[in-house]
């Protein structure tokens, strides 16, 4: 979808940036990038982050999230949910299905997202003011930024043969930091690939109740 947007805006100024957030390693997101790029004779910029910076960087919590930044370099709209929506919890998990409504629904909320990033070039519309835009970044609390040390070290314990010391600090920066499902993810998928998208992982969005595990975007 971003592909297609790009190739229809990209003479006026417009760049998608995608970033991977894979601790596992640049080539374990390979295949989506390939699959991205596929027939496509120029393609937007498309990056790996095997340390988390950007996370870091925008306190970025899931995926996918995109953050609008203009030609000044400015933040335009703080991170935000990309047009993902919460349909996904009523899916049919024995055959990983969701209702026709659920899909249509699903698809209209993502095509309005791109709908409002092509009004935001064409006509500057969905921009949020400076002090707009500032109020809603989130906020880094001390807790957060010490789940964002405790994860990286995990990362780096795992990946010099310490798996356990590792395990350790990751499970006390999820902890720390409950609300970020990137970190929990990728700590997921270092510990046995497909555990991120496994039974934990449901009982962890059933845990919710009634909050969103995609917040709908203010546009």
């Amino acid at each position: 979808m971003w592909q297609t947007l790009y190739d229809e805006l990209k003479d006026k100024g417009f760049m998608v940036v995608a970033v991977a957030e894979e601790s596992r390693g640049a080539e374990h997101a390979r295949p989506w990038i390939d699959q991205a790029r596929a027939g496509s004779t120029s393609s937007y910029w498309q990056l790996v982050d095997t340390e988390h910076r950007l996370e870091d960087l925008y306190n970025l919590v899931n995926v996918p999230q995109a953050v609008w930044i203009d030609e000044r370099g400015r933040i335009v709209r703080p991170p935000e949910t990309a047009g993902s929506t919460d349909h996904f919890r009523r899916m049919d998990l024995s055959t990983r299905t969701m209702s026709p409504s659920d899909q249509a629904a699903r698809l209209a909320a993502r095509q309005a997202y791109l709908d409002a990033v092509r009004e935001w070039v064409n006509t500057g519309r969905h921009a949020m003011p400076p002090d707009v835009a500032r109020a809603g970044l989130p906020k880094v609390t001390p807790e957060i930024a010490e789940a964002r040390a405790r994860f990286r070290l995990g990362v780096w314990l795992r990946a010099h043969g310490r798996a356990a010391e590792g395990d350790l600090q990751m499970a006390e920066a999820s902890r720390l930091h409950p609300d970020s499902w990137s970190m929990w993810r990728q700590a997921a998928d270092l510990d046995e690939v497909g555990k991120a998208s496994g039974p934990e992982f449901w009982e962890r969005v059933q845990a919710l109740g009634n909050r969103p595990y995609y917040p709908p975007p203010k546009l």
